[in-house]
């Protein structure tokens, strides 16, 4: 039987690309899931409390005496939208984090699963980042997440809470033909017939992790009670000029590269170090060689974005 069986969880962004997958995933494995999230879930039979986590009442509906746990999706990811506006990037990040955090404490809820970053470290050169190096984040939206797993840490420590904060690689899978990062925009260029632009020589190394075993380890860490961080990616890290080929391979298609100034701040390697992972039983099952052919469809001329 299924750890989830009959549990009551609440998502937070559960409508979003993450989201979906996990909420599909939870049901099928006999939970009973809320959603709370800026739009509805497109599924009726999910209980979805609509609204923005900033605002005290929407949080108070959705975090509900009785839940078993909380995974908190909702957030600004975007680098660039966190330098442009830090201040609303904190108050959605920090603020509804640490509301939410309160509600669970006070409504006896004793998980709680935040989905971090590992930008939270900062540029590490091309060490291996784990879970215990020193946080230093570079970007308003990495130092709001560091804010959010000092929080939990708090929480768990004094009030015994099981916290853990999953720090993502970059996250690509099927359901995210709405997204802006470079999966999408590389695929979305192939089906246009049109190129990237490329910041660099292509040669940074990043850690591209497919959603479904972003789903295995939020289910890791729910099994295992695992408190504290948790550095989540595929364990591999290609360089761009990699992955452009390996998009060029599934679609087909050219996709012709312009190389631009680097950006300030960007990081020639990002290197994950997963060995605490996987002595929790996460394995990731996605290279891009199996990945990037499930993004495609969504994609490819006359394909349909899927929900699932």
């Amino acid at each position: 039987m299924s750890e989830f069986a009959g549990a009551r969880v609440l998502v937070t962004g559960g409508s979003g690309f993450i989201g979906r997958r996990l909420v599909a995933t939870l049901l099928a494995e006999g939970a009973e899931v809320v959603v709370a999230d800026l739009n509805a879930h497109p599924d009726p039979e999910v209980r979805s409390v609509v609204g923005d986590l900033r605002d005290p009442g929407v949080r108070g509906e959705a975090v509900s005496a009785g839940l078993d746990g909380v995974v908190h999706l909702a957030a600004v990811t975007s680098v660039l939208r966190s330098v442009e506006d830090p201040a609303g990037t904190y108050e959605v990040n920090v603020a509804a984090t640490a509301g939410l955090l309160e509600l669970a404490r006070e409504r006896e809820v004793p998980r709680f699963t935040l989905a971090s970053t590992n930008a939270v470290t900062g540029d590490v050169g091309s060490a291996p980042i784990t879970e215990w190096q020193a946080l230093r984040p570079l970007t308003p939206y990495g130092a709001t997440k560091a804010a959010g797993e000092m929080l939990l840490s708090a929480y768990s420590g004094v009030y015994g809470m099981q916290a853990c904060a999953l720090r993502f690689a970059n996250v690509y899978g099927q359901g995210m033909g709405h997204k802006d990062s470079f999966v999408p925009r590389l695929m979305r260029a192939a089906a246009e017939g049109a190129g990237v632009q490329v910041y660099g020589d292509g040669t940074q190394l990043r850690d591209y992790v497919h959603v479904d075993d972003i789903v295995q380890a939020v289910q890791v860490a729910w099994r295992t009670g695992h408190n504290g961080p948790l550095v989540v990616g595929s364990g591999r890290s290609v360089s761009v000029n990699e992955l452009i080929e390996a998009a060029r391979e599934v679609t087909g298609a050219p996709i012709p590269v312009e190389h631009v100034a680097a950006k300030q701040g960007e990081m020639p390697a990002v290197v994950l170090d997963t060995s605490l992972a996987k002595t929790l039983g996460y394995e990731p099952r996605h290279d891009l060689t199996t990945g990037l052919p499930t993004v495609w469809p969504d994609f490819a001329p006359g394909g349909v974005e899927g929900q699932a």
